[in-house]
């Protein structure tokens, strides 16, 4: 545990931490607060009608985030209705962020996937139909990673360099199977089980630091009614928004934000 946490640190320093008191610039390692989230189920109606594209941001400039405050905003159980929201929240601040897909809904959705990495998002593997990982064979565990990579490079051409297990359940075979770097958080909303989008706000603005991995759901309207105030406010503070990928140089641990090996959600399976 203490040298995942150490990796993570060193990672995104380029040294070993003194010590846990988090510096302006350089983030400390937390556990991810276990997460309840149930399988996910987008709401059914979006807040309004979905234009056909995405205003087109500039490219952003490459950011050191050795030498300023960053934080990744990530979004799990997606794409859905109010992506396209979201999508156009994030371009409104330049805020490059990472979406840890489903792929059975990236088949419902692959334009609204292709907008997404168009944007300069980043694209996270969050299996095919959100099953607890450690409660598969290694072979499912497989087919569940790889029919997502298929459905997002049929949509968009690129394959996902990352994944974020559902319920944040890993063990040694989710380990062995994903293959590539394995993506925790450091703060979750819990916006899955509160519907409300000050607390949601409230609670992601409250608990940042440098580097840290937020945890939303973009298929909740509340969610992304939430993220002008989180975007406001973190550009307030002089925060920079990046992907994960970015947060480390382009080459992440292969665990980010590691836990104790158990299952953190209480919820269905």
């Amino acid at each position: 545990m203490a040298t995942a946490m150490l990796a993570v640190t060193t990672a995104l320093t380029g040294a070993t931490p003194a010590g846990p008191t988090p510096s302006p610039t350089h983030p400390t390692p937390t556990h991810p607060t276990p997460s309840a989230s149930p399988e996910p189920k987008p709401d059914q109606k979006p807040d309004q009608a979905e234009p056909s594209a995405e205003p087109s941001g500039s490219p952003a400039e490459k950011v050191d985030c050795r030498k300023v405050k960053c934080v990744a905003l990530t979004f799990d159980d997606g794409p859905g209705p109010y992506t396209g929201t979201l999508l156009r929240h994030l371009a409104k601040y330049q805020a490059r962020a990472t979406f840890f897909v489903v792929g059975r809904n990236v088949a419902a959705y692959p334009d609204v996937v292709r907008r997404t990495v168009g944007a300069g998002h980043e694209l996270g593997n969050h299996t095919w139909s959100h099953p607890d990982l450690t409660r598969l064979t290694p072979a499912a565990i497989r087919s569940q990673l790889a029919r997502t990579d298929r459905a997002v490079e049929s949509a968009t051409g690129v394959v996902p360099g990352l994944v974020r297990p559902p319920y944040g359940a890993m063990d040694r075979d989710v380990r062995r199977q994903a293959r590539r770097p394995l993506v925790l958080w450091s703060v979750d909303t819990l916006d899955w089980a509160h519907r409300d989008s000050a607390r949601v706000a409230r609670v992601a603005l409250k608990r940042v630091r440098p580097g840290s991995v937020i945890l939303f759901h973009d298929i909740h309207p509340t969610t992304v009614k939430a993220l002008p105030r989180v975007l406001k406010g973190l550009s307030a503070r002089g925060y920079r928004f990046v992907t994960v990928g970015e947060l480390f140089g382009g080459r992440p641990p292969k665990v980010v934000y590691d836990a104790p090996a158990r299952r953190l959600s209480g919820g269905p399976k």
